[in-house]
């Protein structure tokens, strides 16, 4: 795999040997590319067997001191076969590198930019290099640096959707974030246990938590825009995202971030500075033994504050009972006693407060009185203002520290190396939902008398470990490991309470959670013929996989509703505890009722699965790739999967490349058993208590819901590859096609006809008044077209600009009918089971063009680093067609200046989204503003609402 990637002063250490022989002495040369003559800067130049080098300057000029001659130096670059020189005495050499080394045999550290898409593969990938972009970007978490970096990659901060505020989901050329798969160092990463049943894009998916991985620890990311489920199992329908950890030693990398919003909606809207964040990271390796082996430790820490975007609450909030309310408050008497049949203290403050009762004497003549809105008198005599009921529409406060460690030992000089690479990470997160408003009956006004504004608290867990060994056995590459994960999310929630327990509820609650846990063995054997046409590579191998999923029970108080006398119910005939106007108090924690001892479970499955791989040079420029792989689930059954890939030279310079692949997903193990109870906003921001049970279910048997079922997928690509030496220019055009059958989707909420039928009885039960579930509802198509332009020059004698234009262009769209059962039908639920707000997160609710043009201007001791990125339409996702709003598309700019103050130490300043642009305001005319709670789409996301951030970053680099 060619690369056409030169880098940043970076000095690579490779094995220490005390030779000494004969006279010292002095080697100058200059570093050259074969094919253009030009200067390489930053190509790695050290003397072999020893840890004695330096690197090449921006004119590709290098000098080194060597003890002793004759000696060997070796020289590498980014992109470029390794070469040896042997050297006899001082003297001025120059060296010319060839393009061509595969990107597993270099480490990427110090670049200025990726050099986007490899040139001579068969499918299209993405280099990125993370380490650089940690350095000069101003993103610090990975899903951040991602969407600005990579257009065919999406992924958003999230708001008022529960445990998703809390982990971004992610997605790769508009598909699912569960139809990306990811790995690390080539292994592959366990999924979040949390699965996305709120508002947002990917409802109904589980995507892997990337912000688990300190950003630090990475030195590249590949990004494969293409299916290879065939290469690499379930889950790799959009393509793969690799994770390649840093294997530098000898050298301490440590950065120190700090930013905010500087906006003018900042702090509600109102301007000034707000979203407060800081990050501390350190890298540092070290070499064990003599034969190149190491160990590199990455640790960081950030914290982040949150923000608002809601200007002010324009509905109702308070009635004229909460009048009746305040002076009875004020009368120091207890206001749970106005909710008993007693009304006389009612009409006592009722007639204090000035309330015209025309006589009414009885709870029923008074509720239709009281009930009447007296917002404004109310905040007036209360000192408040509408603002005070504002919700925390923005980013939610996070606080996390992560560890990650890579270690190779070399045993032997064959090739055997013992490998392993871990991580650790823990956070915590605190978000808010709706303002819980005096005048609702699931607001309990004696514990809360202006209202509350329930808080979610999750602790986020995360740890992982990878061991293996690889060598060579009858020279047949052998590569044998282990790799586990696990990840944990748990809830607690604050400032909030159970309605339904009245004087006697707690207002912190534990909720319970969830885990998910993965262990995956794998034997990879493979053996490159050299010998056969123009090479020939034989790779077959297996992997087994266990995984787990679990629910955690919460405390009672946080799931259970109850009696006005205190009791649990537990019988369809047991009525709950009521407000002064006869509604029932909803039951468990407000905001995110907790999980149940009937949601508990713990449930596990494991896949079997082997391959076949072959990639031949038929010709010099006639390339044939073929994979073939079968697996077979413990719950679900086997299948069997192909990818074809080609690519031929039509010259030079110029490639032509096309593939064609079947792909898989098996329906997650959090798909087939979530099952809980939460609290979702409808269109009209109306609380709904929806219960998510299970396809096993009898609730999903009533309605005739089928049992989940993998999904399967067809995809073609085809593309072209043409470089520009005089020009130094470079270019990748790809198309692609994707078909997915029985996708897996988040149905629309189900009710029972509220007359005692067994489906009313089971929502009961479940503390639900409707009913969702995961099923394989629809068939999809997506289309697109990837663009990638990357062009290098010369500034004078000491500067160099580096240029990368990259564009998507994609379209996911519903194909066929609903795959509704005949119950369904016959019911005239088939609109349920695929809403249309479900259509529009699915096709239109995240950018389909997304354009990104990179500048970088660097010299010996400055950088300037600008960066434009095009956000397309999306469009409001909504069940209303008529509420559907189309956002604009928009440009956002982010501009870094870093100055070397001294030979380790670097200062960045910058912006992202430099001139402070947002989203299109949600328009008044569609009712999506839910009295102005969402000035912007919480449902379709572009790049947030945050604003412009400004950062200052202080680097040290000590060698």
């Amino acid at each position: 795999m060619k690369k056409t990637l030169q880098f940043n002063f970076y000095l690579f250490v490779l094995l220490f040997s005390p030779l000494a022989m004969m006279a010292q002495g002095m080697i100058t040369g200059t570093v050259i590319e074969t094919s253009s003559n030009s200067p390489i800067p930053g190509a790695n130049v050290i003397i072999k067997g020893t840890t004695t080098g330096t690197v090449t300057d921006f004119d590709g000029n290098f000098s080194l001191n060597v003890a002793s001659f004759p000696a060997t130096i070796v020289i590498s670059s980014l992109g470029y076969d390794t070469k040896e020189v042997a050297v006899s005495s001082g003297q001025k050499i120059t060296v010319s590198l060839t393009e061509g080394v595969a990107l597993d045999e270099v480490m990427l550290i110090g670049t200025r930019n990726p050099n986007r898409s490899s040139i001579d593969t068969a499918v299209p990938v993405d280099v990125i290099d993370v380490s650089e972009l940690v350095t000069a970007g101003p993103q610090v978490n990975l899903n951040q640096i991602l969407n600005y970096v990579a257009p065919s990659f999406t992924s958003n901060t999230q708001t008022i959707s529960d445990g998703t505020d809390h982990v971004d989901p992610a997605s790769l050329r508009g598909l699912g974030p569960d139809q990306v798969l990811v790995l690390i160092n080539g292994k592959r990463r366990h999924n979040s246990s949390l699965i996305n049943v709120n508002g947002t894009f990917g409802r109904g998916s589980v995507g892997t938590d990337l912000n688990a991985i300190p950003a630090a620890s990475i030195a590249r990311i590949e990004v494969l825009r293409d299916g290879a489920a065939a290469q690499y199992g379930s889950d790799a329908i959009a393509g793969v995202i690799n994770i390649v950890l840093k294997k530098s030693t000898n050298e301490l990398m440590l950065n120190v971030t700090s930013g905010a919003n500087f906006s003018k909606n900042a702090n509600d809207q109102t301007g000034g500075v707000d979203g407060e964040t800081t990050n501390v990271s350190a890298n540092y390796g070290l070499d064990l033994g003599d034969k190149g082996g190491f160990i590199n430790f990455t640790g960081d820490f950030d914290v982040r504050q949150d923000y608002s975007r809601m200007k002010e609450w324009e509905g109702t909030i308070f009635n004229l009972y909460n009048t009746v309310e305040r002076f009875a408050n004020n009368d120091g008497y207890d206001l749970s006693q106005l909710l008993d049949d007693d009304v006389t203290d009612v009409i006592q403050y009722a007639n204090q407060a000035g309330i015209v009762l025309n006589g009414a004497s009885t709870k029923a003549d008074l509720q239709p009185i009281l009930s009447g809105d007296n917002t404004a008198a109310e905040l007036a005599a209360r000192g408040l203002t509408r603002s005070d009921f504002n919700m925390r529409v923005g980013q939610s406060a996070l606080r996390g520290g992560r560890f990650f460690a890579n270690f190779s030992l070399p045993l032997d000089d064959k090739g055997t190396e013992l490998y392993s690479f871990a991580g650790l990470s823990s956070r915590t997160g605190n978000s808010a939902g709706f303002y819980r408003l005096p005048n609702q009956s699931r607001t309990y006004t004696p514990a809360y008398i202006n209202g509350f504004l329930p808080e979610i608290n999750s602790t986020i867990s995360d740890k992982s470990i990878a061991v293996g060994i690889k060598g060579k056995i009858n020279d047949w590459d052998v590569d044998f490991s282990n790799t586990y994960g696990k990840n944990s999310f748990l809830y607690t929630i604050g400032n909030t309470y159970n309605a339904s327990m009245q004087k006697a509820s707690p207002t912190f609650f534990d909720a319970g959670g969830f885990s998910f846990a993965q262990n995956t063995t794998n034997l990879d054997i493979s053996k490159f013929y050299d010998d056969i046409m123009s090479g020939l590579n034989v790779a077959f191998g297996a992997e087994y996989r266990l995984e787990n999923y679990e629910i955690v029970a919460g405390e009672q108080p946080s799931y259970a509703q109850y009696t006005a006398d205190g009791q649990v119910i537990t019988l369809a005939s047991q009525v709950p505890a009521k407000d002064f106007f006869g509604s029932s108090r909803p039951g468990g924690s407000q905001v995110f009722p907790g999980f149940s001892p009937a949601n508990e479970l713990s449930r596990g499955r494991s896949s079997v699965a082997g391959y076949f791989d072959l990639e031949a040079d038929i010709t010099e420029s006639f390339l044939l790739s073929g994979a073939l792989r079968f697996e077979d689930y413990s719950d679900f059954g086997s299948t069997l999967n192909v990818k074809v890939a080609t690519r031929v030279k039509a010259g030079e310079n110029t490639n032509f490349r096309a593939a064609f692949n079947t792909g898989f997903r098996a329906p997650s193990l959090h798909q087939l058993n979530f099952n809980s109870t939460s609290t979702i906003f409808d269109n009209a921001g109306n609380p709904q208590e929806v219960g998510t049970f299970s396809n096993d279910s009898k609730a999903a048997k009533l309605l005739g819901i089928p049992q989940l079922k993998q999904e399967t997928s067809k995809s073609v690509s085809l593309g072209f590859t043409s470089k520009f030496p005089d020009a130094h220019l470079t270019l990748t055009v790809d198309g692609y096609w994707v078909g997915i059958n029985d996708r897996v989707v988040y149905t629309g909420q189900f009710k029972g006809p509220g007359t005692g039928t067994e489906l009313d009885k089971l929502l009961s039960q479940a503390n639900a008044s409707a009913a969702s579930f995961f099923a394989n509802a629809i068939d999809t198509e997506s289309r697109g077209l990837d663009v990638v332009i990357t062009h290098d020059a010369r500034v004078g004698t000491s500067a160099k600009l580096k240029s990368d234009l990259s564009g998507t262009f994609s379209k996911t769209k519903q194909v066929g009918g609903i795959k509704a059962s005949q119950v369904l039908i016959n019911a005239g639920q088939v609109g349920t089971y695929f809403p249309e707000d479900s259509r529009v997160y699915l096709e239109e609710a995240v950018p389909r063009t997304k354009i990104n043009l990179s500048n970088s201007l660097t010299t010996d001791k400055f950088n300037v680093f600008l960066r434009n990125v095009w956000f397309g339409k999306v469009t409001e996702a909504t069940s209303t067609v008529a509420n559907q709003q189309v956002f604009g598309s928009k440009l956002v700019t982010d501009l870094s200046f870093g100055y070397k103050v001294a030979e380790s130490t670097t200062i960045t300043i910058g912006a992202n989204n430099l001139f402070d642009i947002y989203p299109d305001r949600a328009a008044p005319q569609f009712n999506n503003r839910s009295d102005g709670r969402f000035d912007w789409s919480r449902r379709a996301q572009q790049f947030g609402i945050g604003g412009r951030f400004l950062f200052a970053r202080l680097s040290f680099n000590l060698k």
